[in-house]
């Protein structure tokens, strides 16, 4: 249950709310996926408060695993967290996506999130039917993914209306930053839950419905993005303000760099009690200059 805070969507069995980051997937030194790290990684932010975990997002560099690998990290973070895991099983195809969402359903994931199919062009029917297919092919909820900066492919609100009308379509993750598409597709779709998909837009986001904020700086700190969402679920509003301006700074400070390189250095920052490795080429990990600009910078803010 929530106070100030929207209300997850009554057509979500799961009852999304609070903070659910897109964790990570570690890597070891020869570059191969790292299982136990990747867990100890969802143990770690469920820790700090967490209500959920969404592996193989685009934090956890899902596009750049093979097909097992992906199989591998669902089995793992399905069978070492005790939160719920709402498995990341979106590809290009149809087919491959049921695939994938079959196979979490089987290990034990609570929920899938299925990213737009990317690269080829989508229609709106196209959409429909996609979705219409992983929905009818698994019994746990299906989340939508939509962040077309990456994929190429938007959602009309016509689509996404159609969309929520299929059984077992839970909600939205949306990262589009696109505000008024958000705040039209809450009003338009209220037995969905929806899901800030950007720091940037955290207490935005539950201005205008979201009940979940699905955040990268949350896979570093936390503790940091929970306490703004108790904050604003406890009504206490400037406080939740004050919050989302730190969250602003730690984030300018962790996109410093090559794409995505913040999150895993901050984390090796952090000196935490395991190791997620670096990124997957062609994906790279900051330099030595950059990491202490980046060390400096959460210092300044107290955070390490």
């Amino acid at each position: 249950m929530t106070d100030h805070a929207p209300a997850p969507g009554k057509r979500d069995p799961l009852d999304v709310a609070g903070v659910v980051p897109p964790t990570v997937t570690a890597f070891d030194e020869s570059g191969a996926v790292d299982p136990e790290a990747t867990v100890a990684h969802a143990r770690f932010v469920a820790d700090g408060g967490a209500r959920a975990v969404f592996p193989l997002g685009t934090n956890g560099e899902f596009a750049l695993l093979s097909g097992e690998e992906r199989r591998r990290v669902v089995e793992a973070v399905a069978d070492g967290v005790d939160v719920p895991v709402i498995a990341g099983v979106g590809t290009p195809s149809t087919r491959d996506t049921v695939a994938h969402a079959e196979h979490a359903e089987a290990v034990g994931a609570d929920g899938v999130v299925a990213v737009t199919p990317y690269y080829y062009p989508l229609d709106e029917q196209g959409a429909v039917e996609h979705y219409r297919t992983i929905a009818e092919a698994v019994d746990i909820p299906v989340y939508v993914y939509h962040i077309p900066s990456k994929t190429g492919n938007e959602l009309s609100l016509s689509a996404l209306g159609r969309i929520a009308a299929i059984d077992g379509i839970a909600g939205l993750k949306d990262s589009s930053k696109d505000v008024p598409w958000l705040a039209q597709a809450i009003d338009r779709n209220p037995g969905l839950t929806f899901m800030a998909g950007s720091d940037s837009l955290l207490h935005a986001g539950l201005d205008l419905g979201c009940a979940g904020l699905v955040s990268a700086v949350a896979n570093v700190f936390p503790e940091l993005v929970v306490d703004l969402y108790d904050a604003y679920d406890a009504g206490e509003t400037d406080r939740a303000r004050e919050l989302q301006s730190t969250v602003f700074e730690v984030r300018d400070a962790m996109k410093r760099g090559p794409y995505m390189a913040g999150v895993k250095t901050a984390l090796q920052v952090r000196d935490l009690s395991f190791d997620v490795g670096g990124l997957r080429a062609p994906l790279r990990t900051m330099d030595d200059d950059d990491r202490e600009r980046l060390e400096a910078d959460l210092a300044a803010l107290d955070l390490v």
